[in-house]
């Protein structure tokens, strides 16, 4: 038997959970958690496929959003859709979500009173993404993660009942990290959308051009701005054991593979000599597995 089309539209999106740096909803947790955690992992993929001009061919998101199939190619529209059916997620009357992915999250919002801020922040990085092609400083660096990423932690923690001030400071920390870490095995892609996520400040500071970052590799120059913000993203992560020491159980695991997927992908960066322009650096499982084990080693020297 061959699936209706709304469930191909949502299989398809959930498909990219394996490409992600960190596991997202690893086999050792609670089935309701796993659950949980695709749900939301499927509202974040989609929105950043739509941002990123990367959906599937044919139109059916935007149709399940209530748009024209030939609408697909506008992002803004296709944000602004999604934004609607969001809040039908959240409303206690009305008609329900329109997008498959968006009536699997309802359930999950509900179970575990989820509100709808965090993903309200990352439908409006997305929109930023559409309006702003360079960032002149970290700051506003940091202020984009801030709607692209934190969101996604602070996720985690709702759904697991787990969260605190300090975790949520330290959890931003991680998932700022975990951005940019994307972000430098993604400059040679992301050039292609004319973007760069690599402060201008520091591009002067290391006389990196953006002729330089369309090159085939990396000279001495890129190599350096590029060790530069691996250094900077490392620094976040060290926020990582002190949150997986302040959980126990399955959740420690999962957190732990989150801090440890960022090393690993810093790990295949530096391997790379620091050159990601001939493309993305990727971690190996046994390199993820070592700095998981790292992590949770720290992680008990924290508590």
């Amino acid at each position: 038997m061959t699936s209706p089309p709304a469930a191909r539209t949502g299989d398809a999106t959930l498909g990219k959970a394996a490409d992600e740096n960190f596991p997202v909803a690893p086999f050792f947790l609670p089935r309701a958690w796993r659950g949980d955690l695709m749900a939301v992992y499927g509202f974040a993929r989609l929105v950043d496929d739509i941002g990123d001009g990367d959906l599937a061919p044919g139109g059916a998101d935007a149709r399940h959003l209530g748009l024209e199939p030939e609408q697909s190619d506008d992002r803004l529209a296709m944000l602004d859709a999604l934004e609607t059916d969001l809040r039908r997620v959240f409303a206690t009357t009305g008609e329900e979500p329109r997008h498959p992915l968006l009536r699997n999250l309802r359930p999950t919002a509900r179970r575990r009173a989820l509100t709808p801020e965090p993903f309200l922040g990352l439908i409006e990085a997305n929109r930023q993404d559409q309006k702003v092609r360079r960032y002149g400083t970290y700051a506003e660096l940091a202020a984009y993660c801030e709607l692209s990423a934190n969101p996604v932690g602070r996720l985690v923690l709702a759904l697991t009942g787990t969260t605190s001030p300090e975790r949520v400071r330290r959890s931003d920390a991680v998932c700022t990290a975990l951005q940019i870490v994307e972000h430098l095995q993604d400059v040679a892609e992301d050039l292609e959308r004319d973007r760069i996520y690599l402060p201008a400040e520091d591009m002067e500071r290391f006389r990196v051009t953006e002729a330089d970052l369309a090159a085939p590799s990396a000279g001495a120059s890129v190599r350096a701005l590029i060790a530069y913000e691996a250094q900077r993203a490392s620094d976040l992560l060290d926020e990582g054991p002190p949150l997986v020491g302040s959980v126990d159980g399955r959740l420690k695991l999962l957190l732990a593979g989150f801090v440890g997927g960022g090393r690993s992908a810093l790990t295949a960066i530096s391997a790379a000599g620091f050159d990601v322009l001939p493309g993305p650096p990727k971690a190996t499982k046994p390199s993820l597995l070592r700095e998981v084990g790292t992590v949770l080693r720290r992680a008990r020297g924290e508590r």
